[in-house]
């Protein structure tokens, strides 16, 4: 094989390699995520958890949350927390299911 066509096929073995891996953004898929906050009340620490859910899997649906209170392209679960008081006031930790819609 020419250079040119090994490099081809190198290219193309990769990209099917890499198709079939998929991601957790697919639609239909379904993920979880944990977060942890801490505030001087319970509330804020939750909103926190919240947030950082949101945060780390897609920055766009977290600035969206924050302006509207909606999730395009995602259905975000109520996140089941785990909270303490302590330190500057509570910790919480907690996990929520994200499903992508589209």
């Amino acid at each position: 094989m020419t250079k040119v066509l090994r490099t081809a096929a190198a290219v193309a073995a990769l990209a099917a390699v890499s198709l079939s891996f998929g991601t957790p953004a697919e639609a239909g898929r379904c993920f979880k995520k944990a977060a942890s906050g801490t505030a001087s009340t319970m509330s804020g620490a939750k909103f926190q958890v919240q947030e950082a859910i949101l945060q780390s899997f897609d920055w766009g649906v977290w600035a969206t949350w924050m302006a509207t209170g909606t999730t395009p392209g995602y259905k975000v679960g109520t996140p089941s927390y785990r909270c303490a008081k302590g330190g500057v006031g509570y910790t919480c930790k907690g996990v929520s299911t994200i499903c992508k819609t589209s």
